[in-house]
């Protein structure tokens, strides 16, 4: 929350606790001193802080008009610091919501080559997760309102509207991003909002989820470029537990979340050395100068080669698969300023 709205939320707090201490202080007193019963001595209680004119319930005696007059320059100063507080609350988050989401838009607007991520609910937090960990930018699209609160927390760059809306997608700068994860629990919202992405942005790569098999084909036919299942991948795994349990309970400990406990790491070869002039995975030596091993390929025609021979051709446009210990990566990420 923004310490301001905390700040004035704070005072709204004190200013109703004041509040209900004089109004106990005028029973009280009433009770006591003047003898009333209780539906007596809040109604005479009220009246008095409101300064309504109404008449006593009975005629006050003398020590009562002085206790009367103290409530009534008590109420007056308290009932009035209330209403200007209270008053001063609602305008001020007004106009702090508005300067937020103006300093937000600006923040948006600079941004390249970002992710979009529409919704924020379990799988949107989780890939928001996944890509904070490793330092890139992105903006979340969320519908509900009243998760705005949770993405400050989070300190998440968003934008509160409907993705189903091409207005909304320039908001999150769909036309400038790299990449869109359409992350809604409803397929058809899905579908709509990989359709629009792909007219906004006809270069995007579109990550969907799915919850039915049978939306796999249309969302694939509407521009996603992958199409992800979580409950089929969640089964696949517990059955994968049970066939192969101490494989995937290897593969469940390599981490590629995270800074400082990264195992395994996707690089572009443009990074390892001028394409120019073709090199082998044996030319690079990356095992003796970072202590990582090469367990994939992907070439320019984006087609995967497991393990591949140490004279391999590496060729333009073409990417490598490393594994290592974090500490590893982390040299080979700063040997080549990856990253």
């Amino acid at each position: 929350m923004n310490p301001l709205i905390k700040f004035f939320r704070k005072k709204v707090y004190t200013a109703l606790l004041l509040l209900v201490v004089i109004l106990l202080i005028g029973v009280i007193g009433y009770r006591m001193i003047s003898g009333y019963s209780l539906i007596d001595a809040v109604y005479m209680t009220v009246i008095t802080m409101t300064t309504v004119g109404f008449r006593e319930v009975v005629p006050l005696d003398q020590e009562s008009k002085i206790f009367t007059i103290f409530l009534i320059l008590a109420s007056v100063v308290i009932v009035g610091y209330a209403l200007s507080v209270i008053t001063e609350y609602i305008l001020s988050k007004n106009n702090i919501d508005e300067l937020i989401h103006k300093k937000m838009q600006k923040k948006i607007d600079r941004f390249k080559g970002h992710i979009v991520i529409c919704g924020y609910g379990r799988n949107g937090k989780q890939a928001a997760r996944k890509l904070a960990a490793h330092g890139k930018h992105f903006v979340v699209i969320e519908k509900d309102k009243d998760m705005e609160e949770r993405l400050q927390i989070d300190d998440v760059p968003y934008v509160i509207g409907n993705a189903n809306e091409d207005e909304t997608l320039m908001q999150a700068g769909i036309d400038k991003a790299s990449c869109l994860i359409s992350a809604l629990p409803n397929d058809a919202d899905n579908l709509f909002v990989v359709l629009s992405t792909r007219q906004l942005n006809d270069s995007i790569n579109i990550i969907s989820r799915a919850s039915f098999e049978t939306s796999y084909n249309k969302l694939k036919l509407a521009g996603a470029n992958n199409v992800i299942l979580p409950d089929k991948i969640g089964g696949d795994h517990m059955a994968s537990l049970v066939v192969i349990p101490d494989l995937m309970e290897f593969v469940d400990n390599l981490s590629i979340v995270g800074k400082s406990n990264i195992n395994i790491e996707e690089v572009a070869v443009e990074k390892l050395y001028d394409t120019k002039v073709a090199k082998t995975i044996r030319d690079l030596d990356l095992r003796k100068k970072t202590g990582c091993t090469v367990i994939g390929y992907k070439n320019e025609r984006g087609e995967y080669l497991v393990n591949p021979e140490a004279e391999q051709e590496l060729a333009s446009n073409s990417k490598i698969i490393v594994l290592g210990r974090p500490e590893q990566i982390e040299a080979l990420n700063t040997a080549y300023n990856i990253g």
